[in-house]
Formats: structure tokens, sequence, C-alpha cells
């Protein structure tokens, strides 16, 4: 099924690509790019985001493929669009030592298994908790956000080796996270240039 494109939409990217050459780019790592900067209108996230072409090209057929994608809060499962996302944050229980996002990155990936697509972009202890699982994921969309542990764990998220989508700042958050995800959903198959 084809996407419609809203002229808005296209209107958007067009000044976007006025202000910020992309060209350069492969073309995943550019579609992530491009669809984070438009969700936050942030041009800074062009050089804050850190990605590999190979990683995204595994992602993307891997998602293609049905991989079932994870979201650490509803606000993040709410803005991917074109696919169904787990998250059981709202079953989740926080403890001595566990937060509610940790305890539902637990739940989930006990629902899911390995090769998942995790997608977090509010809370750095349920990518910290993701870290001791061995999820073995097919991609970490890791861009929570917040002025405590928000960059140390997206740090440690680099360190892992784990194939993954991060930035360097403490910038992040629902909205660019399922932007990233949506930028891999959104691209064909093929290799034709798109929104």
């Amino acid at each position: 099924m084809n996407r419609v494109i809203h002229p808005i939409e296209q209107e958007s990217f067009r000044r976007l690509r006025a202000r910020l050459d992309t060209s350069h780019l492969p073309p995943l790592t550019r579609a992530v790019v491009e669809r984070v900067v438009h969700s936050s209108a942030d041009l800074e996230y062009a050089t804050d985001l850190v990605m590999d072409e190979g990683e995204l090209v595994r992602a993307h057929a891997a998602l293609h493929a049905g991989a079932p994608v994870v979201a650490d809060v509803e606000m993040v499962a709410a803005g991917i669009t074109r696919r169904q996302t787990v998250c059981r944050l709202r079953d989740a229980r926080s403890g001595p030592g566990l937060t509610r996002s940790a305890h539902a990155v637990r739940l989930a990936y006990e629902e899911v298994g390995p090769g998942a697509l995790w997608v977090i972009g509010c809370a750095p202890t349920a990518l910290e908790e993701l870290l001791t699982l061995n999820a073995s994921p097919a991609l970490v969309v890791g861009l929570p956000v917040g002025f405590v542990g928000a960059a140390e764990s997206k740090a440690a998220l680099r360190e892992s080796g784990l194939p993954a989508v991060s930035n360097v700042s403490e910038k992040g958050g629902s909205a660019v996270a399922a932007a990233a995800l949506n930028a891999l959903l959104y691209h064909p198959l093929s290799t034709e240039e798109t929104l």
C-alpha cells in the first residue's frame, strides 16, 4: 500500500532540504536524519545523530519482513504509524532498584524475544535495562530525552556494539524516536528516493 503524502508535508521537506543539504548521506541514513529533523524542526540533529547505514539496511529488511516493534512508552507507540507495536508500560510495576520503564522492557522482551526493533524515546532507564538483556535486537532506536541519564544511556548503547540509532546530546523524545522508526517504515524496499 502506497503512502499518500500530504502537500504540507511535501512543502515541509522542500523547505528542510533548502536549509539542510543531506544529499551526501546514504539513503536510509538520509531518510532517518530528514524525518527526525522534520519531526523536531531542529537542524542540529543532522550532526547529533549517530547511525550506520549497513545496520539500517539490515534493520529495514527485518522491519519489512515483520519483526516486532517495541516502544518504551505509549507516546512513542502512538507516533509509529503503519505498524502495531508492543508497549508494556501499563502492565509494569516499579520496585526497589527498578523503574516502571525498566520493568516494561523486561515484560516486552518476554513477549517478543530476540530480533525485535526497540524504540526508546522517553526513559533512559528503559534503554539501560535493554542493554542488560541478551535481546539480540534488529535495531535499537535509543533517543531518550532528559538531563539525568539520557546522554549516558545513549553512550552506553553506542559502546555496546548493538545496531542502533542514537544521538550524542541530551535531546531526544517520543516524537524523534518514532520519527526514526517511521523513516524506515516509509522508505521503500528498493533504493528509490522518498519522503
